[in-house]
């Protein structure tokens, strides 16, 4: 039997990749890296860290930057983006035993140069770390970020990305889901028809939609002003959402999370800021927050979502100049992947 974890299960470690100078973030590099500093930082409190980075050199700069951390793990690649939630190892159960699945990436549908995120994942398994630790590769091509896992065989997705052409161009619906069937063990599969937020490039990834946060429980972007752009496309999404039942044929509870004010970069192109793009750790969830009123707002109604665990404000106002957040720069690994 195969199942693909929640990200809410205890995990064994999580892994990062750190902005290099060469890279997207040089003109921000230091709001960016300080971010990442936080990150890392809290995450290590929790549970172990990777952290790919580009040479020794590089890793000598994190080093200095985080102190003496035994919790933290270093590997060395090369990556064309440091987005790791989509480029990075799938991890599923088979049987109890965790396999690592190795995906391929096209740079979101052939949008941006690829070859070193492609690579990376063949790159790991020649560390140390990764060493020994069973896995499968495959020609999908699969986005961490693009799927939602309740834990118990339920995948939440949008057709907008899964469906593209330009990701497994020729494949029916029916193949796609034969492949997260045969892949992930998903034995059901719910399709949202939303498009992507202004200023996002994945074709409408679900970690900026929709989270699970229990097999019962959603949180999802929400807009309650009728002026914006979004409303329409939100709204929408939030009925068919109150449409979906559990396995046990219940509607979900769901979470309306606000959307921030709108970033805007220099050249006034909006950016994709948003409170879904959460991510789970041990104990404790952490929210990407914007330097905006709304991001009370949202840490309380994940609280809720999480009355056991710490919620921890993350600054990511920085990380979205590049179209991302908190859940598309990390990637969980389950218990029994890493030893403790």
């Amino acid at each position: 039997m195969i199942r693909f974890p929640a990200e809410w299960e205890h995990q064994s470690a999580v892994l990062i990749a750190w902005p290099h100078a060469s890279g997207d973030f040089s003109t921000r590099l230091n709001a960016v890296e300080a971010s990442y500093q936080f990150i890392a930082l809290t995450i290590a409190q929790h549970q172990r860290l990777v952290i790919v980075c580009h040479d020794v050199i590089h890793q000598q700069h994190i080093q200095a930057l985080l102190g003496e951390q035994p919790q933290i793990s270093f590997c060395q690649a090369q990556l064309n983006d440091i987005w790791v939630r989509d480029t990075v190892f799938l991890t599923v159960e088979i049987d109890g035993q965790v396999q690592l699945c190795n995906f391929r990436f096209n740079g979101w549908g052939e949008k941006y140069p690829h070859e070193f995120d492609n690579a990376l994942n063949t790159t790991l398994l020649t560390t140390t770390l990764f060493a020994g630790i069973a896995h499968q590769e495959s020609e999908f091509i699969l986005e961490g970020g693009s799927i939602e896992s309740d834990g118990a065989g339920t995948l939440l997705t949008t057709r907008q990305c899964l469906l593209n052409e330009n990701r497994n161009k020729g494949l029916s619906v029916i193949d796609i889901e034969q492949h997260l069937q045969n892949s992930l063990g998903a034995q059901r599969i719910l399709w949202l028809d939303q498009e992507n937020l202004t200023g996002d490039d994945t074709d409408a990834h679900i970690d900026t939609l929709a989270r699970f946060c229990s097999s019962s429980t959603i949180a999802y972007t929400a807009c309650t002003d009728e002026t914006d752009p979004h409303y329409q496309g939100l709204h929408a999404m939030h009925e068919q959402l109150a449409a979906l039942r559990t396995v046990d044929n219940l509607p979900y509870h769901l979470v309306p999370l606000p959307m921030p004010k709108a970033i805007y970069d220099e050249q006034g192109q909006q950016l994709p800021a948003n409170y879904a793009n959460f991510l789970i750790i041990n104990g404790a969830v952490m929210v990407p927050v914007y330097d905006d009123p709304h991001d009370d707002i949202a840490l309380a109604r994940l609280a809720e979502c999480f009355p056991e665990r710490k919620i921890i404000a993350t600054p990511c106002r920085s990380l979205v100049h590049q179209y991302g957040s908190l859940h598309c720069m990390t990637m969980q690994f389950p218990a029994g992947v890493f030893a403790v």
